[in-house]
């Protein structure tokens, strides 16, 4: 017999289970259903995000950014190691230990808000005026009706044609995350995001890093100032970048991966590595959906086809984050599920793409939010820059990380805040000051005008806000 709900939420990532919490808070019957496993073979609701992206990446890059330290910045501080040794079992069960404390987290959290949580692959079946029905396929087999249904089963790591992940020689971020002794020669097909994290990680813990990179620039999306300082920082760490590559063949032997390629000169060559890493984007997870079912409507990519609110093209149901339009961030995703679910009430759920952060966790960090030079330009937007080092910045220095700098971009008339983009220590904290501050349309000004506590990084944000109406004051 079927089980009716308000709400049914298929996908129990950032999207999906933040939608599912909102809706529950906003009165409605509430179930999610997810399919993600732990090793045990239970319930591990988070998505990519908990169980192979951001959280257990992160958790590695702050494992092996102390192994570094430890090896190479401690002795400047006054702290001598000798003997310094890898642990990489331990590291990696840290990081098992961080992802199952968000998967028990989440599952609180369910039960904390009295959503039903269904274990399972959900699956359409028909959709009619009496709701939308729903399959799940687990241990228990269900059936659910709903009122409406949000769409969050976000997306999978895009292999290259003709060479799938066998998640041993071949790795996705997901074996990427598992590898189980250092490999001397690691190669890296993309170095966008995940690539850069990923190779950042296996360098600091004594991987050799070759990125191969098929756009002729380097971070594209990221203002190009802050691209070249980052790509300078990051060789001279000795990420190996090429850029302007084409893949051709790879074979796998028992032991290495050999890719051949031509490099930016337009001449042949040839790397062999002991594990490769694929990070050269990702697809949305419409299949196995039975989209057809309900006559959903997907476009030529598998993403499903929204309107600005999320709404698809059959009444009542709704799709939000990487399944959808728009950056393939967590934090967007959980700003679309908490407006779908205020929509759905009638109320008037919002999200602004143009101060969505952006945040590459490596060292240093990037992080940005709305337009960078190379986009107000090609729109013919008058605007003033200002930035700041953190060479200039007295926290930084008692840090001992010095390398980057904050930069604002503003309207050349009104003054408004464009965009602020970072490059150094704690840029993804720093970042969320520019958000607030664009969210209400502040001029850089206003954040000139603002007291930040000394010594802090944050002063580098007030320095760069002066430096508009080039008043630094420590520069």
């Amino acid at each position: 017999m079927s089980k009716n709900f308000d709400v049914v939420v298929i996908g129990g990532g950032p999207g999906g289970y933040i939608a599912a919490i909102r809706a529950a808070q906003l009165g409605f019957s509430v179930a999610c259903i997810d399919e993600w496993k732990n090793a045990a073979g239970g319930p591990a609701p988070g998505g990519t995000c908990t169980n192979v992206g951001c959280i257990p990446s992160k958790a590695l890059l702050q494992s092996s950014e102390h192994f570094e330290h430890a090896g190479h910045a401690f002795a400047d501080h006054g702290i001598d190691i000798k003997g310094l040794s890898l642990n990489l079992p331990q590291m990696l069960s840290r990081k098992d230990t961080v992802v199952k404390q968000n998967n028990d987290g989440i599952l609180y959290l369910f039960k904390k808000n009295k959503i039903t949580f269904f274990h399972g692959r959900g699956a359409f079946v028909k959709h009619d005026a009496s709701g939308t029905e729903i399959s799940v396929t687990g241990k228990t087999d269900e059936s659910l009706i709903a009122k409406h249904v949000v769409i969050a089963t976000g997306s999978n790591a895009r292999a290259l044609p003709g060479t799938p992940f066998d998640e041993k020689m071949i790795l996705s971020n997901t074996g990427a995350l598992t590898i189980g002794a250092v490999p001397k020669r690691l190669g890296v097909i993309g170095a966008g995001v995940i690539g850069l994290e990923m190779g950042s990680v296996w360098r600091r813990l004594g991987s050799a890093v070759t990125m191969l990179e098929a756009l002729p620039t380097f971070l594209g999306a990221v203002d190009e100032q802050i691209a070249k300082e980052a790509f300078k920082l990051f060789t001279k760490q000795g990420l190996g970048i090429q850029l302007g590559v084409k893949i051709g063949t790879i074979t796998t032997g028992k032991k290495d991966v050999t890719v051949e390629y031509v490099d930016a000169k337009g001449e042949a060559q040839k790397a062999v590595f002991d594990k490769l890493i694929i990070s050269i984007g990702r697809t949305p997870n419409t299949i196995g959906l039975n989209a057809e079912a309900i006559g959903l409507k997907l476009d030529e990519r598998g993403f499903v086809v929204v309107d600005d609110d999320c709404k698809s093209s059959v009444a009542n149901v709704w799709a939000v984050g990487d399944v959808v339009r728009g950056p393939m961030l967590a934090h967007k995703a959980e700003e679309e599920g908490v407006a779908v679910a205020e929509r759905i009430a009638g109320q008037h759920g919002h999200v602004n793409f143009n101060t969505v952060p952006w945040v590459i966790y490596t060292s240093p960090e990037i992080s940005w939010v709305g337009k960078n030079e190379q986009e107000l330009k090609a729109a013919g937007v008058a605007y003033k820059a200002g930035s700041f080092p953190f060479l200039a910045n007295g926290r930084a220095r008692a840090l001992g990380d010095t390398n980057g700098m904050v930069k604002f971009l503003a309207d050349a008339k009104t003054d408004e805040i464009l965009g602020v983009h970072i490059i150094g220590p704690s840029a993804s904290e720093l970042i969320a000051e520019a958000v607030v501050a664009m969210e209400f349309r502040a001029s850089a000004e206003d954040i000139a005008r603002i007291c930040h506590a000394h010594p802090s990084l944050s002063e580098a944000t007030k320095e760069a806000a002066l430096a508009v109406d080039k008043r630094a004051l420590n520069f």
